[in-house]
């Protein structure tokens, strides 16, 4: 992606420039309000750059999409999908609405013996089989996040798109999440992590990208982009950073 985006009339990415390899495991980290979540729906196609002649914009390849078909190429476990999913919907209906771009299944929906299966399968790998026929307002955040991630996998997709992913999640719930996200990574699967949280950047995501006021500040080796003097400068107060077991944390 290559230029600018806006939300409500405000400019939210700005002279934006990155280039993500389909297979690749990133994180993107910055302070709230910095254009992360932008940037995540702009790879989505719910946001788009505005129309400039230095503006381009290709996702697998292509610059034309069908949202739908596109949708089922990127797995998205995001914080709005998490609102939406709420209700009465049982754990097998919201993994089985990966299959439509919805939150749950609808009484137009036609579900294929196949869908089922695949269905079974992702929230056996997630290991929230016994969630199946409960509904998801009975569920904690740790159960609910992993249903939500068996959406995403449900149709096998090149790459998961994680927005925010350990927030409202315990500390049990968010170890668990990032041995998933370990996981997950070492299946080959491409990861793009946004987070202001450190110690969501499993040890498997080897780039991040900085962004700040909507433009990228640094992008490179986790070694060398997580440094005290630039996380500082990027937060706004002087921090201390450690690497234990290959998770960063701050204080």
């Amino acid at each position: 992606m290559r230029g600018d985006a806006t939300r409500g009339g405000k400019s939210v990415l700005n002279d934006f420039s990155l280039r993500i390899n389909a297979d690749e495991h990133v994180a993107v980290l910055g302070p709230n309000g910095c254009g992360k979540s932008t940037l995540i729906k702009t790879i989505t196609r719910e946001c788009y750059p505005m129309v400039r002649e230095e503006s381009s914009m290709t996702i697998l390849g292509q610059k034309s999409w069908n949202v739908f078909e596109l949708r089922s190429l990127l797995g998205i476990v995001s914080n709005d999908m998490m609102s939406l999913c709420t209700g009465e919907a049982s754990g097998m209906d919201v993994v089985l609405s990966g299959f439509f771009s919805s939150t749950r299944i609808f009484p137009n929906h036609m579900v294929d013996p196949d869908y089922r299966e695949r269905a079974e399968a992702a929230l056996a790998q997630l290991g929230v089989a016994h969630l199946a026929e409960r509904a998801v307002q009975e569920m904690s955040s740790g159960e609910a996040k992993r249903i939500l991630i068996a959406r995403a996998l449900v149709h096998k997709p090149r790459a998961l798109l994680f927005d925010e992913p350990s927030n409202s999640l315990d500390i049990l719930a968010q170890h668990d999440l990032r041995e998933t996200m370990r996981s997950l990574a070492k299946s080959g699967i491409g990861i793009i992590l946004v987070t202001h949280e450190l110690p969501d950047i499993v040890p498997e995501i080897e780039r991040v990208v900085l962004m700040s006021n909507g433009r990228i500040v640094a992008d490179g080796r986790k070694e060398e982009v997580l440094q005290a003097g630039r996380l500082s400068q990027l937060f706004g107060l002087k921090v201390e950073l450690g690497c234990r077991d290959g998770y960063y944390h701050i204080w």
